[in-house]
């Protein structure tokens, strides 16, 4: 086949019709033009189609599918891409215009590199920028690493080699003949699930540029929830990497836990639920110690913010923490 894009962007499509828009102009006005943009309709009900359908551009495939959450939604998009690199957007994300060019570059120049991604800065609800970012390691990326602290960040992140992902693909348990790349049994947390398959049974290499590319969407609502399952996930995924993995988990398994409930108190301060972020670093501290002592102004920051709190009550705290998570707390 001739004439392949140089990169194949995948973007799964459920009923996001605020935000898909701003993703797509965020592919479109990239600095490259290289690229072809798949578009997997993963059944929803909104206007979210009729506004895809509604650029006219010939890089644009559209892939209309039964449900299948956001893991069966990327698969069909990698099994449908042409190129030998495969980008990931989810549709409430954005880019901006240098993220694909700068990645290219750093795989064409980097042949042994598997993964390449870049920190990511948060926008609200309404696309606003906040001055929260993620600022991970860039280098010596270990599966430890990305088990206890997943330098990648998002899903909107990462650019992939497609052979990375086909040295871990596997069949679908109830489907055969159907190939998978992403974990479809996972509703949350199928990202770290396929970077930890990646570097530990892959052996593929991960390795990050220093400009924050990606503009990651943190909305409101429902925190409590969120939390429960999105920590659920993450237990899920523990599960699935000790199928293939058991003495790896055993050794990490208690720092991993440490750091992300911390992160997820993390995320209940900038949302104003202190209860739930007190809850929270308890239980990362009963876990392991070692985020405490090796980041101890982020953990410090955290147990403060918290307790702080308590003193304020919920509406003065919600207040407080909304300035923060525009402006002062880091990721």
């Amino acid at each position: 086949m001739t004439n392949l894009p140089a990169i194949s962007v995948v973007m799964p499509v459920y009923n996001v019709e605020a935000y898909v828009a701003e993703a797509i102009r965020s592919v479109l006005g990239q600095t490259m033009a290289d690229f072809e943009l798949i578009i997997v309709d993963d059944g929803g009900s909104d206007a979210s189609m009729a506004i895809c359908r509604g650029f006219a551009d010939p890089r644009i495939r559209i892939i209309a599918q039964a449900n299948r959450g956001l893991a069966g939604a990327r698969n069909t998009g990698i099994l449908a891409a042409r190129a030998r690199i495969i980008a990931f957007l989810d549709s409430d994300d954005r880019w901006l215009p240098e993220k694909l060019a700068l990645h290219l570059v750093h795989l064409q120049a980097n042949p042994d590199l598997g993964v390449s991604f870049s920190p990511s800065r948060f926008i609200d609800a309404a696309g606003r920028p906040l001055r929260l970012k993620q600022q991970p390691a860039l280098r010596r990326i270990t599966p430890e690493l990305i088990f206890c602290r997943n330098p990648v960040g998002n899903g909107s992140a990462p650019v992939i080699r497609r052979s990375a992902l086909d040295s871990v693909a596997f069949e679908h348990p109830d489907e055969r003949g159907r190939l998978c790349f992403f974990d479809e049994s996972l509703r949350q947390s199928e990202d770290i699930e396929m970077w930890l398959r990646l570097a530990l049974l892959g052996r593929v290499r991960f390795e990050g540029i220093a400009p924050a590319l990606t503009e990651y969407r943190i909305g409101g609502g429902g925190l409590s929830s969120q939390v429960v399952r999105q920590y659920q996930s993450w237990l899920g995924v523990v599960e699935r990497v000790e199928r293939h993995a058991a003495g790896f988990v055993a050794s990490h398994v208690n720092r991993a836990r440490a750091y992300q409930l911390r992160y997820l108190a993390r995320r209940a301060v900038q949302l104003g639920d202190h209860g739930m972020a007190l809850t929270l670093i308890r239980e990362s501290l009963a876990s392991s110690r070692r985020p405490l002592l090796e980041e101890p102004v982020k953990s410090l920051v955290t147990i403060a913010a918290a307790l702080a709190g308590r003193l304020l009550g919920p509406d003065r705290f919600a207040r407080l923490a909304g300035l923060a998570a525009g402006g002062r707390m880091g990721a």
